[in-house]
């Protein structure tokens, strides 16, 4: 894995996600680009009301049948949307949740807070990823690198993530100070290397992250209903939530078959809707045609992926089942590549 050297970056805007143009109207045409790139802030704002909507109907449901056949499987469906969550933040701090600036991060910020996540820091943070994928400033490379790692390792993992101990972990990823391992050696401080206006941003919307859960926190306090917040956001979010994030992001990129190259450096996984709509909500995994065009809002990603197959792009690309793409990350070291 290379090394890599931050510059100082003055952007303030989109351009903090670097695209490479050429490569990108080789693999599409200009028109193909300009309408998969167009934000419609009506399939925004039902992407967003949709996973509310789910949200607030199964937490009505177990408040109503306070029962545990019905508390644990609302807490496996809460998690799944607050993952949900996060992808809809995703899609704001890359600017491309709705047209308007001020809503698109109105509503970024408002769906990120109660997961715990800063989407200003997020959004630096982030575009390190985008930037240096694998390099060692890449600050997804202790979830993502060295897989496989066999089945043992993955398994440890995900069920330290299920009994909430690593969560403090995401908390400090998405607060800027993203774990370091061996294989990303060093100090990593993603606000040292931005914009002085998306830096100050990222600091202010920190405070306003613990200001909303202590808020929250103190009003279930005082109003009795503290066991039910308990139960039914913070469990879910410190548990569960924990393994979709993880599993999502290795099978996305654990275990490619080259870092150099974006269409096998990053992954493609399709399965049953019913899978996509539990572990890659809102079309995230369309990862290989994010990473392609981050430009591209998540409800035209599918769309893409249809014409870059057509046109044979991603004949040779890392784009496999969810099955297959398991069984590589969970392969035995060396018996992938």
């Amino acid at each position: 894995m290379d090394k890599c050297e931050i510059k100082n970056n003055t952007a303030s805007g989109s351009d903090e996600f670097r695209e490479d143009r050429r490569r990108q109207r080789l693999l599409l045409t200009q028109e193909e680009i300009r309408k998969l790139c167009v934000i419609n802030d009506w399939r925004s704002a039902f992407g967003v009301l949709q996973t509310l909507s789910v949200i607030v109907g199964v937490i009505t449901l177990a408040l109503v049948f306070w029962h545990p056949l019905v508390i644990i499987p609302a807490i496996i469906l809460i998690a799944s949307r607050q993952h949900a969550l996060f992808v809809l933040v995703h899609d704001a701090a890359h600017y491309r949740l709705f047209k308007a600036r001020w809503l698109n991060d109105f509503v970024g910020r408002f769906l990120a807070m109660p997961g715990g996540i800063s989407m200003c820091t997020y959004r630096v943070v982030h575009r390190l990823h985008h930037n240096h994928l694998f390099e060692q400033c890449d600050p997804d490379v202790p979830l993502i690198a060295g897989y496989p790692r066999g089945q043992r390792y993955l398994l440890i993992k995900l069920g330290k993530d299920l009994i909430g101990l690593n969560a403090w972990k995401t908390f400090k990823y998405f607060f800027g100070a993203p774990v370091i391992n061996d294989d990303a050696a060093g100090a990593n401080r993603p606000l040292d290397d931005t914009a002085p206006s998306l830096r100050k941003a990222a600091r202010h919307d920190r405070w306003w992250v613990v200001a909303w859960h202590c808020g929250v926190f103190t009003a279930a306090l005082v109003g009795g209903w503290w066991y039910e917040y308990l139960i039914l956001w913070l469990l879910p979010l410190v548990t569960l939530m924990q393994v979709l994030l993880r599993l999502r992001a290795v099978l996305e990129h654990g275990a490619v078959s080259d870092q150099s190259s974006v269409l096998r450096s990053a992954r493609t996984n399709l399965g049953p809707n019913w899978l996509m709509w539990f572990l890659f909500p809102h079309c995230v995994n369309y990862h290989i045609e994010h990473h392609l065009f981050p430009a591209i809002p998540f409800y035209n990603l599918p769309e893409c992926h249809k014409i870059l197959a057509d046109n044979g792009t991603l004949s040779d690309a890392e784009v496999r089942s969810v099955p297959e793409s398991l069984g590589m990350i969970m392969a035995k070291r060396g018996l992938t590549g």
